[in-house]
Protein backbone atom coordinates (compact mmCIF):
# COMPACT_ATOMS: atom_id res chain seq x y z
CA UNK A 1 0.00 0.00 0.00
CA UNK A 2 0.55 3.49 -0.59
CA UNK A 3 1.42 6.01 1.73
CA UNK A 4 -1.52 7.86 0.29
CA UNK A 5 -3.54 4.41 0.86
CA UNK A 6 -2.11 3.88 4.03
CA UNK A 7 -3.59 7.31 5.18
CA UNK A 8 -6.85 6.76 3.87
CA UNK A 9 -7.31 3.14 5.40
CA UNK A 10 -6.23 4.67 8.91
CA UNK A 11 -7.47 8.33 8.59
CA UNK A 12 -6.18 11.86 8.48
CA UNK A 13 -6.87 15.48 7.35
CA UNK A 14 -7.59 15.19 3.54
CA UNK A 15 -9.13 18.28 0.93
CA UNK A 16 -12.12 18.42 1.99
CA UNK A 17 -14.77 16.58 -0.62
CA UNK A 18 -17.32 19.42 -0.61
CA UNK A 19 -15.22 22.17 -1.06
CA UNK A 20 -16.45 24.68 1.74
CA UNK A 21 -13.02 24.04 3.61
CA UNK A 22 -9.56 23.07 2.78
CA UNK A 23 -9.43 20.36 4.80
CA UNK A 24 -12.09 17.87 6.28
CA UNK A 25 -10.94 14.68 8.54
CA UNK A 26 -11.07 11.16 7.17
CA UNK A 27 -11.12 8.68 9.78
CA UNK A 28 -10.22 5.69 7.90
CA UNK A 29 -14.00 4.76 6.75
CA UNK A 30 -16.34 8.25 6.36
CA UNK A 31 -16.00 11.84 6.73
CA UNK A 32 -15.93 13.70 10.22
CA UNK A 33 -17.89 16.85 11.07
CA UNK A 34 -14.06 18.61 11.62
CA UNK A 35 -12.53 20.90 9.36
CA UNK A 36 -9.47 22.41 8.95
CA UNK A 37 -8.83 26.45 6.98
CA UNK A 38 -5.20 27.86 7.09
CA UNK A 39 -4.27 25.67 10.10
CA UNK A 40 -7.99 27.06 12.27
CA UNK A 41 -9.94 23.99 12.78
CA UNK A 42 -13.64 23.95 13.76
CA UNK A 43 -16.56 21.93 12.77
CA UNK A 44 -19.07 21.39 10.07
CA UNK A 45 -21.66 19.09 9.77
CA UNK A 46 -21.40 16.91 6.74
CA UNK A 47 -25.11 17.09 5.88
CA UNK A 48 -26.31 14.96 3.03
CA UNK A 49 -23.01 13.18 2.33
CA UNK A 50 -20.67 15.08 -0.26
CA UNK A 51 -21.92 16.32 -3.53
CA UNK A 52 -22.01 13.57 -6.18
CA UNK A 53 -19.30 14.89 -8.63
CA UNK A 54 -16.76 14.86 -5.88
CA UNK A 55 -15.61 11.88 -4.91
CA UNK A 56 -13.12 10.67 -2.02
CA UNK A 57 -10.02 9.51 -3.27
CA UNK A 58 -6.63 9.02 -1.32
CA UNK A 59 -4.45 10.91 -4.10
CA UNK A 60 -4.51 14.40 -3.87
CA UNK A 61 -5.76 15.75 -7.47
CA UNK A 62 -3.66 19.00 -9.08
CA UNK A 63 -4.48 22.08 -6.80
CA UNK A 64 -5.25 19.75 -3.77
CA UNK A 65 -3.69 19.63 -0.36
CA UNK A 66 -1.82 15.92 0.04
CA UNK A 67 -0.42 14.10 3.54
CA UNK A 68 0.51 16.12 5.87
CA UNK A 69 4.17 15.59 7.00
CA UNK A 70 5.72 14.73 10.04
CA UNK A 71 7.00 16.65 12.74
CA UNK A 72 10.53 16.29 13.91
CA UNK A 73 12.60 16.46 17.21
CA UNK A 74 15.02 19.00 17.52
CA UNK A 75 16.79 17.33 19.78
CA UNK A 76 16.46 13.88 18.47
CA UNK A 77 17.55 14.88 14.75
CA UNK A 78 20.72 16.99 16.59
CA UNK A 79 21.87 14.17 18.38
CA UNK A 80 21.60 11.85 15.14
CA UNK A 81 23.08 13.92 13.29
CA UNK A 82 25.95 14.12 15.96
CA UNK A 83 26.17 10.33 16.07
CA UNK A 84 26.24 9.73 12.34
CA UNK A 85 28.69 12.17 11.85
CA UNK A 86 26.34 14.14 9.69
CA UNK A 87 24.79 11.25 7.74
CA UNK A 88 21.34 11.88 9.75
CA UNK A 89 21.10 15.55 8.80
CA UNK A 90 21.12 14.34 4.99
CA UNK A 91 17.72 12.24 6.16
CA UNK A 92 16.41 15.20 7.48
CA UNK A 93 16.97 17.29 4.56
CA UNK A 94 15.57 14.28 2.44
CA UNK A 95 12.16 14.19 4.56
CA UNK A 96 11.76 17.83 4.13
CA UNK A 97 11.65 18.30 0.88
CA UNK A 98 9.74 15.10 0.36
CA UNK A 99 6.76 15.91 2.56
CA UNK A 100 6.79 19.20 1.31
CA UNK A 101 6.01 18.61 -2.27
CA UNK A 102 3.74 15.26 -1.29
CA UNK A 103 1.99 18.32 0.39
CA UNK A 104 1.34 20.50 -2.35
CA UNK A 105 2.82 19.58 -5.21
CA UNK A 106 5.52 22.18 -5.65
CA UNK A 107 8.73 22.33 -4.89
CA UNK A 108 12.39 20.45 -5.61
CA UNK A 109 10.98 16.79 -3.49
CA UNK A 110 12.99 14.72 -1.52
CA UNK A 111 15.47 13.35 -4.15
CA UNK A 112 16.20 16.17 -5.49
CA UNK A 113 16.70 17.98 -2.36
CA UNK A 114 19.14 15.60 -0.99
CA UNK A 115 21.32 15.95 -4.01
CA UNK A 116 21.30 19.55 -3.78
CA UNK A 117 22.26 18.98 0.02
CA UNK A 118 25.01 16.10 -0.73
CA UNK A 119 26.86 18.46 -3.67
CA UNK A 120 26.91 21.42 -1.89
CA UNK A 121 27.94 19.49 0.95
CA UNK A 122 31.11 18.68 -0.87
CA UNK A 123 31.67 21.74 -3.25
CA UNK A 124 31.65 24.10 0.22
CA UNK A 125 34.04 24.00 2.73
CA UNK A 126 34.14 22.04 6.07
CA UNK A 127 34.65 25.21 7.75
CA UNK A 128 31.06 26.74 5.95
CA UNK A 129 28.27 24.56 6.34
CA UNK A 130 26.66 23.73 3.23
CA UNK A 131 25.40 27.04 1.59
CA UNK A 132 22.92 26.09 -0.51
CA UNK A 133 20.38 23.87 1.12
CA UNK A 134 19.53 26.67 4.00
CA UNK A 135 18.63 29.09 1.17
CA UNK A 136 16.65 26.35 -0.90
CA UNK A 137 14.51 25.29 2.38
CA UNK A 138 13.88 28.20 3.96
CA UNK A 139 12.25 29.16 0.74
CA UNK A 140 10.62 26.16 0.56
CA UNK A 141 8.87 27.05 3.67
CA UNK A 142 8.25 30.32 3.24
CA UNK A 143 6.06 29.41 -0.19
CA UNK A 144 4.56 25.94 1.96
CA UNK A 145 3.19 29.25 4.30
CA UNK A 146 2.36 31.42 1.34
CA UNK A 147 0.33 29.12 -0.93
CA UNK A 148 -1.74 28.51 2.98
CA UNK A 149 -2.73 31.99 2.60
CA UNK A 150 0.06 32.05 5.69
CA UNK A 151 2.46 34.30 6.52
CA UNK A 152 5.39 32.24 7.19
CA UNK A 153 7.73 32.78 10.06
CA UNK A 154 10.97 31.80 7.98
CA UNK A 155 11.95 33.83 5.05
CA UNK A 156 14.47 32.99 2.38
CA UNK A 157 17.03 35.26 3.80
CA UNK A 158 17.34 33.00 6.92
CA UNK A 159 19.49 30.28 4.75
CA UNK A 160 22.40 33.40 5.30
CA UNK A 161 22.84 31.61 9.00
CA UNK A 162 24.31 29.15 7.42
CA UNK A 163 27.42 31.57 6.65
CA UNK A 164 28.41 31.49 10.02
CA UNK A 165 31.37 28.81 10.01
CA UNK A 166 32.10 25.65 12.23
CA UNK A 167 28.70 24.52 11.63
CA UNK A 168 27.28 27.06 14.61
CA UNK A 169 25.32 28.63 11.79
CA UNK A 170 23.70 25.31 10.68
CA UNK A 171 22.56 25.08 13.99
CA UNK A 172 21.02 28.05 14.71
CA UNK A 173 19.15 27.86 11.21
CA UNK A 174 18.20 24.80 12.11
CA UNK A 175 16.75 25.09 15.25
CA UNK A 176 15.10 28.14 13.79
CA UNK A 177 13.34 26.25 10.83
CA UNK A 178 12.73 23.08 12.66
CA UNK A 179 9.40 25.01 14.83
CA UNK A 180 8.31 26.83 11.63
CA UNK A 181 7.72 23.07 9.90
CA UNK A 182 6.37 21.61 12.94
CA UNK A 183 4.16 24.61 13.56
CA UNK A 184 2.94 24.26 9.72
CA UNK A 185 2.01 20.28 10.19
CA UNK A 186 0.96 20.18 13.72
CA UNK A 187 -1.78 23.14 12.91
CA UNK A 188 -2.75 20.96 10.07
CA UNK A 189 -3.44 17.97 12.62
CA UNK A 190 -0.52 16.10 12.87
CA UNK A 191 0.56 14.82 15.77
CA UNK A 192 3.55 16.92 17.66
CA UNK A 193 7.13 15.77 17.85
Amino acid sequence: MSGSETEAATGGWQPDPTGRHQLRYWNGTAWTDDVSNGGVTSRDPLTGGPPAAVAYSPVAQPGARGPIGKPSSAGTTIVLTIVTLGIWGFVWVYRQHRDMKAYNGQGVGGGLGLVIAIFGGFVTSFLVSNIITPFVLASEIQQLYERDGQKSPIQTSAGAWALIPFGIGTLIFYLKVQPAINDFWVARGATPA
